[in-house]
């Protein structure tokens, strides 16, 4: 449901340059906030679907020092994506610092290209209000679809291929049911397999 989210605030401001979000995706319109905080528009980190192509940025007091939107257009409306946001800007090479995978294959194709200076911050892992499936200073591009398989890696980039695999007999993309990773102090795994659990943090963080 498009009205419906989740947001969780974390105690403490850990590691901002280094950090992995992977999920399970099938959306319905064209307008999607998949994963978002911030203060407000000129203050925020997100990765969203609009026009049919997926968009990252980070902008720090109005200045976009991150933003990266795929000419690869998204429209089928009847499968699953599987999008992985993986970020170290730690890493000397620009083109290093943000990788994008969408069912297991890294975009490498963008309409706009702009990666963040080294060291650069993000919002992700402040201790301020995080969500999946709205914007985080208002009610706008709510999520209209479906999402599952939620992980957050706190202080790790990791390939799409820790949480997927093609399958031998079909070829197609599949999750990892039980990726081996670090999560991290404010990481997470959001698991919606079990009915009597929905959304519950099977991390191990309780997040």
């Amino acid at each position: 449901m498009p009205d419906t989210y989740l947001t969780r605030t974390p105690s403490s401001e850990t590691n901002r340059k280094t950090f992995t979000f992977s999920a399970w995706c099938k959306f319905t319109d064209n307008e999607n906030m998949i994963f978002n905080i911030g203060s407000d528009a000129n203050n925020r980190s997100f990765i969203m679907i609009t026009s049919h192509t997926i968009l990252i940025e980070n902008r720090d007091s109005g200045t976009r020092n991150c933003q990266l939107q795929t000419n690869r257009l998204f429209r089928d409306r009847s499968g699953w994506y599987h999008i992985v946001l993986s970020v170290d800007t730690t890493q000397a090479t620009s083109s290093n610092r943000v990788k994008l995978y969408v069912n297991g294959v890294q975009e490498t194709s963008f309409s706009t290209e702009t990666y963040p200076p080294q060291d650069q911050l993000w919002d992700y892992n402040k201790a301020s209000a995080h969500y999946i499936g709205r914007n985080a200073w208002s009610t706008g591009n709510p999520y209209n679809g479906l999402i599952t398989h939620i992980h957050f890696i706190d202080g790790t980039a990791y390939a799409a291929s820790t949480f997927g695999s093609t399958d031998s007999a079909t070829g197609i993309w599949k999750p990892t049911t039980n990726p081996s990773v670090t999560y991290g102090t404010n990481g997470f795994f959001l698991d919606f397999a079990d009915s009597s659990a929905m959304g519950n943090d099977v991390s191990g963080n309780n997040n």
